[in-house]
């Protein structure tokens, strides 16, 4: 493992609010951060470089890639071939096979089962054609999605019966999608692994994750009995999926937690908002982590800081409460720099660690 030194320059694609903790985290390690995106963004308030560029600007790449010891990513919605050309001039961690398998549910659900992994029933749907057999295998309810860029809920309906499918096709307007069928949990959890350039990893406790209206709302560790008995087992299957994709840094992988184990639901490649709490409630938080992967340093501690802690989403007006939650003992307040706080945007995010 060759450690990349403090004072040298870590470049992010995305200029979200990933990418804006991934930053402060590097800072605090000594080293400069860089920000690619095509516009500006939270990150950018906490970088030491911004270059506003699109990512198919072959030219503006190589130039920001040269200003750069290693770069990684704050989310997987990237044209590989802007990896590709970063990656000629730098490393670039996680690497290319892991931004694209998490980008599309198809490779992501394939790989989950060729690691032994159990994922809710799925088909492949690229056609009107093909949904309408999927429904006759899988049944309803169900839930189509699409293939690649959805999140927080976006880019998903739910079919109630047969009858919905033509109106469920016409919105995903000819798109490749995923039909799910639906998975009888008690639970949802995320395992957030590490995964350093010796192959090295470590796993968080796993973190209990309720969304409300598609959208993560709270997580909170330690997780009640029915996760904490099914996370080594997706524990093991995330680490499978790791060394599989060779991966480098943060890797997430989301669960539902059912009588007959662990249903693998997605995963993704970076920093996951079902591990803010470990910037308070965690030895050495994702961010860092990550950081500490990316750059070859090695791996911090993942032990909590307190018996329990809670991370809340402040979603739209939420933010609104900033002013009591800063006056709150305990409350640990993060607030992203948006200004437009609209229905279902993550503004920020409150941690509460008990002692």
């Amino acid at each position: 493992m060759t450690a990349i030194p403090p004072g040298n320059t870590l470049g992010i694609l995305g200029s979200g609010q990933l990418g804006r903790m991934i930053a402060v985290a590097a800072a605090q390690l000594g080293y400069r951060v860089h920000i690619y995106a095509p516009e500006s963004g939270p990150a950018c308030d906490v970088a030491a470089a911004f270059t506003c560029a699109a990512y198919d600007d072959e030219a503006a790449l190589t130039e920001f890639a040269k200003d750069c010891a290693a770069v990684t990513y704050e989310f997987e919605n990237i044209d590989p071939a802007a990896v590709d050309s970063v990656a000629a001039h730098a490393p670039v961690r996680p690497g290319r096979a892991s931004l694209e398998t998490a980008a599309h549910r198809w490779r992501e659900k394939q790989l989950a089962e060729e690691c032994g992994g159990r994922p809710a029933p799925w088909r492949a749907v690229s056609s009107r054609a093909e949904l309408d057999a999927a429904l006759a295998e899988i049944g309803t309810p169900a839930i189509l999605k699409t293939a690649t860029e959805g999140y927080d809920g976006k880019g998903q309906i739910r079919l109630a019966s047969p009858a919905d499918a033509e109106a469920a096709w016409a919105a995903m307007d000819g798109r490749d999608c995923v039909l799910e069928g639906f998975v009888d949990f008690t639970h949802e959890f995320s395992i957030l692994l590490v995964r350093g350039t010796d192959g090295a990893s470590i796993a968080y406790p796993p973190p209990h994750n309720e969304h409300e209206g598609g959208i993560l709302a709270r997580s909170t560790v330690p997780a009640p009995a029915a996760v904490v008995e099914q996370a080594r087992d997706a524990a093991a299957l995330a680490m499978a999926i790791a060394q599989r994709l060779d991966h480098v840094g943060l890797l997430t992988c989301e669960f539902f937690a059912t009588a007959d184990g662990p249903v693998f639901n997605e995963m993704a490649p970076r920093v996951h908002n079902s591990g803010h709490w470990t910037i308070e409630g965690a030895e050495t938080s994702q961010f860092e982590n990550h950081v500490r992967a990316v750059l070859g340093l090695p791996l911090g501690a993942v032990g909590l800081t307190g018996t329990s802690a809670e991370m809340r989403n402040l979603i739209g007006d939420d933010v609104h409460a900033w002013a009591e939650l800063l006056a709150e003992p305990g409350a640990h307040l993060h607030l992203y720099g948006k200004n437009d706080a609209r229905p279902g945007r993550k503004m920020g995010h409150v941690t509460r660690v008990r002692r």
